[in-house]
């Protein structure tokens, strides 16, 4: 098959070189500042299609023929010609080009500007540190490589949703999500329903669409400032994907296989020594037994991750083509945990017209299939009855047996030792309660750049994004009664996301004297999206007709088939950009954006105009600096960017009821919206000693977002019409910020070379004004025991619990022998980290890398519900080691005698502070901790003397989120139950996190 696509390429990209009258051509392409030899240097014939690469050695072969031209190219350096001579030998020593050596980056709308000219902060990962570890969620691998990003990874597993924020929350009703661009173009990141203490699945995202394999780099574009070309939905910071493309010259076929098997890292502290008493659910028996304890571990078995892709890429110097197909294969860590992903992406690019023309098309297709992602929360997890499982009961009894046979009814009924509204048999969860998600999508993009004058140019694009998706979970009769009806339950949602995008770009480059230069752009863009259209089904506890049949046709008449819509925005946008430079060292940048939004339509404020303006100075280029200094940069920015309102928000209307009546929109219409405005002020400077071998980069930002949307109840002098509540333009938020890489090549020799970089991030929120109602609260997400909510004074996710109730000089009060606790929750932290740093440490010996990834979060507060019901339980290992001490000590007092306590009897105390709904306090942990995140050993293979025809080969070991260094929380805190905004740093009965260990063989011939 292979062998057939090969030919097919070379056929229609005309890659046969000439061979008359040539020659084989060799020789050593090196570092001029060392010596050292330059892997992966293109060698190319001038004028044809013959190309080559150096390896690993820096060595060469190509056939030429006298006369012709070899031209010597590789990214950082300076491109070099030699005329092939008499000669069969061209060695090349290649220099240092300060003008490209990490300097031209992709901003936004996929302009490609030189760094030092930038205003404001961006970091770029490459596909190399992309693909390193081969993580299944991509994303998870820009954690710790770029300061300003905080990453959250969903506990659902391979496919799931990942929860990324730049700079901090800033919206109070809002999403704080980032706008996700490939090669310049938006996509859809629609993010499907998330888990919630009560329970619920991760439903993924757009992210998980993409082939890693495909991605040439990602610009993390983090503030306004940077983004804010692209108007609204780029307040939030920009992530700007750059896919690969064909090149000119020979075919290259690139195979890429990796294997990983995965383990989870830690289970709860559990103890197997005390059972229950006589039939209780509960395991608080004082007399010892030896239980069994290996069920609990031996539910989880060993994922497997396979990971396969191949591309092909070649061309001729007017027609390039790229072509990629890419297949991810996983079995979670629980059973019947299935993820298969399938990723085609074509891509070609074709000059016309004298290459005054370029056409480029891109079409990408993903089909995603899950089976029995694992839920979260208390209900129809499987993880609530494996934990709490009374310790003295025959677990296998259960396995083995999951169901039995009822007669009277004629079908399998669950078979669980206990009617309980939060627990059931884990494996009849496993077996009859499946679950399936589907995606299928399409992303087709085409791209005409008109070079009209050598300074002029020409483009437009145009993109359709498309996704079916469709989630089906059936409850067999029998399942847990609080959830499913007696009869059994369908769950079922299938619905379109679409978005659609065109924009047309002119921009200008000129030198208007020997000392100013102008680069201009100026265009406009259409985008039409639409989330969530399709229909849905919920039982629930009102059933089926006929048990266990699941289709639309056994629906009872009381249940209400839904259409469903989340909604759809159309944006219309002019922006221009305007930048001058004086002397290639002082860069003055204007920006302005003017959006259309039809989710603020009847307003009259739905045409905004927002500005940027910056700054920067080339501190090298201004002045002599010492020899020392390799490069010196200063820069600043002010932007604002207005942010439309949600979808039917401004005239929200009656909806119809499930018995045919009618639910009557209570919400009064929100004709004076304006949009939210985010302003931010940025400082930074970049400086680079000892020829690049060091750098220092350093930003200090400001953001304010005001005029949000706030709901307010409606005075009774207001309160015309049936209307209760409206929405107002009220609040603000703050985030500031200090962001710093510290980048170095301690180690760089001819045979070893050690790059390093710090990233450190410390970002503060402040709700500064939550509305006219100075007590109000916004509830983000709660549990029994636990909230997350905003007032008005504090920060997002700031945690608040229920606290033991104490005495002035600090002692527990008791009543009755029991410890009592607030009447409410109170503040005891916030779920963000105060800083994080993340280390990452490339190293290379001859034919050996090195990668290593060390990443930390330092500070913050998580709250855990299960170990609490855990305590309640008498499951937890703390709980057995109370009763072995004959209680638990305390400092305690009682509030009616003053008589001190000192010891109470476990179950007394963990019945009070654990169970449902205890004192929260007890179950708040510090959020710190630093882990091995990302490792790769490699080996270049010598294909020289292998005879085959290999370019390049390497053999690597891989892995991820190997181990923790120090952490003080009994779970892992960096795992999110819901990358929603609500039920941050929660863990409630969460798939215990997990490691990757593997291999990774990639062959490029």
């Amino acid at each position: 098959m292979i062998k057939k696509l090969l030919l097919f390429f070379v056929l229609v990209l005309g890659t046969y070189p000439l061979l008359a009258q040539t020659k084989t051509v060799t020789g050593t392409v090196t570092d001029a500042s060392d010596g050292s030899p330059l892997p992966g240097v293109n060698v190319l014939v001038q004028g044809t299609t013959t190309g080559s690469q150096t390896d690993f050695d820096g060595n060469y072969s190509i056939e030429a023929a006298s006369g012709n031209v070899l031209v010597f190219s590789f990214l950082g350096m300076k491109t070099q010609s030699v005329t092939v001579g008499a000669s069969n030998t061209i060695n090349v020593s290649m220099q240092e080009d300060a003008e490209q050596l990490g300097e031209v980056v992709v901003t936004a709308l996929g302009i490609k500007r030189e760094e030092k000219t930038l205003t404001y902060a961006q970091q770029t990962v490459k596909a190399d540190e992309l693909t390193a570890t081969r993580d299944p969620n991509f994303m998870n691998s820009i954690s710790g490589k770029a300061a300003g990003v905080e990453i959250k990874k969903s506990s659902s597993g391979a496919g799931g949703s990942t929860k990324i924020v730049l700079r901090g929350n800033k919206s109070l009703s809002g999403d704080s999500s980032p706008l996700f661009v490939i090669d310049g173009i938006p996509m859809a990141n629609n993010k499907g329903g998330q888990p919630g203490m009560w329970g619920g699945v991760d439903a993924g995202d757009g992210l998980s669409a993409i082939n890693p394999d495909d991605i040439e780099s990602i610009s993390i574009l983090k503030g306004s400032n940077a983004a804010v070309l692209y108007g609204s939905q780029g307040a939030n910071g920009v992530v700007v994907i750059t896919t690969k493309q064909g090149s000119s010259g020979k075919t290259t076929v690139s195979l890429n296989s990796g294997y990983t098997f995965e383990h989870f890292q830690e289970l709860p502290d559990l103890q197997f020594k005390y059972g229950a008493n006589g039939n209780a659910k509960e395991s608080w028996s004082t007399t010892p037994g030896d239980y069994a304890s290996e069920y609990v571990e031996e539910f989880f078995q060993t994922g497997h991750n396979f990971n396969n892709s191949v591309t092909i890429s070649g061309g001729t110097d007017k027609t390039t083509a790229y072509f990629s197909y890419a297949n991810i294969s996983a079995s979670g860590i629980t059973p019947k945990n299935k993820y298969q992903k399938n990723n085609f992406t074509f891509k070609q690019s074709t000059k016309m017209f004298n290459d005054k023309v370029t056409v480029t098309s891109n079409v990408i297709l993903a089909l995603e299939e899950t089976e029995n992602r694992l839920p979260a929360g208390y209900y129809l997890n499987p993880l609530t009855g494996l934990y709490m499982f009374p310790r003295n009961r025959n677990f296998y009894d259960f396995q083995n047996n999951y169901e039995t046979f009822n007669t009277d009814r004629n079908l399998y009924q669950q078979n669980w030792f206990v009617v309980d509204h939060h627990q059931s048999n884990p494996f009849w969860i496993i077996n009859k309660e499946p679950r399936i998600d589907e995606s299928k999508r399409v992303i087709g993009s085409l791209n005409v750049a008109y070079d009209i004058t050598e300074k002029l140019k020409l483009q437009v694009r145009g993109n359709y994004d498309y996704a079916v998706k469709e989630f089906e979970q059936q409850h067999a009769a029998t399942s847990n009664s609080t959830n499913v009806h007696p009869k059994g339950a369908w769950d079922y949602r299938k619905y379109d996301d679409q978005l659609v995008y065109t924009d047309a770009i002119l921009s200008y480059d000129t030198d208007l004297s020997d000392n100013f230069s102008l680069n201009g752009v100026l265009g406009a863009s259409y985008q039409k999206t639409i989330y969530g259209d399709g229909v849905s089904v919920n039982t629930g506890t009102i059933g089926l007709l006929y048990p266990n049949e699941f289709n639309f046709q056994n629906l009872p008449t009381n249940v209400q088939v839904n259409s469903t819509f989340d909604g759809s925005v159309i944006k219309q946008g002019a922006f221009a950009n305007l930048q001058f430079g004086y002397k290639e060292m002082l860069f003055l940048d204007l920006s302005g954006r003017n959006d259309w939004a039809s989710t603020l339509a009847l307003t009259g404020n739905d045409s905004y105009f927002y500005p940027s303006v910056g700054v920067t100075a080339l501190v090298s280029e201004m002045f002599t600096m010492p020899e020392a200094i390799s490069f010196g940069k200063l820069r600043a920015s002010y932007t604002q960017v207005g942010n439309e309102v949600p979808f039917n928000r401004i005239n929200p209307q009656n909806t119809v009821s499930s018995n045919g009546g009618v639910n009557r929109n209570t919400v009064k219409p929100f004709l004076d919206a304006k949009p939210e405005i985010i302003t931010s002020l940025e400082f930074g400077f970049d400086w680079r000693f000892f020829q690049n071998r060091l750098g220092l980069d350093f930003t200090y930002y400001s953001l304010t977002s005001t005029d949000q949307f706030i709901q307010v109840p409606l005075l009774q002098s207001e309160s015309e019409g049936g209307f209760t509540t409206k929405f107002i333009n009220a609040g603000e938020i703050t985030n500031k910020g200090v962001e710093i890489t510290l980048s170095a090549t301690p180690v760089k020799t001819e045979d070893l070379q050690w790059v390093t970089a710090f990233n450190f991030t410390k970002n503060t929120n402040e709700i500064v004004d939550i509305g006219p109602d100075d007590d109000k609260v916004i509830n983000l997400g709660s549990s029994e025991g636990y909230q997350s909510k905003l007032v008005e004074g504090g920060a997002f996710n700031d945690l608040y619990v229920l606290k033991f109730l104490r005495d002035d000089q600090g002692r527990i009060l008791f009543d009755a022998g029991k410890p009592l606790r607030t009447p409410t929750t109170e503040l005891v932290g916030n779920l963000d980290p105060d800083w994080t740093l993340g280390w990452n440490n490339n190293f290379s010996y001859k034919r050996f890398t090195l990668g290593m990834q060390i990443n930390g979060k330092f500070g913050g507060k998580v709250f855990s519900q299960t170990e609490s019901m855990l305590d309640g339980a008498g499951v937890s290992q703390r709980t057995a080691d109370a009763r072995d001490a004959g209680g638990v000590t305390v400092n305690g007092v009682d509030q009616t005698s003053g008589a001190a306590i000192t010891t109470v009897a476990a179950e007394t105390w963990f019945r009070a502070i654990g169970d449902r709904n205890g004192v929260g306090e007890a179950y708040v942990y510090d959020r710190t901790n630093i882990r091995l995140s990302q490792l790769s050993l490699g080996y270049n293979i010598d294909v020289s003397k292998l005879g085959l025809p290999i370019s390049a080969a390497s053999l690597s070991f891989i892995g991820n989120n190997l181990f923790f260094i120090s952490k003080d929380a009994p779970f892992d805190p960096e795992l999110a139950m819901s990358t929603n905004q609500n039920a941050q740093g929660l863990d409630n009965f969460n798939l215990p996190s997990t490691g990757t260990y593997g291999f990774n063989l990639k062959v490029t011939f």
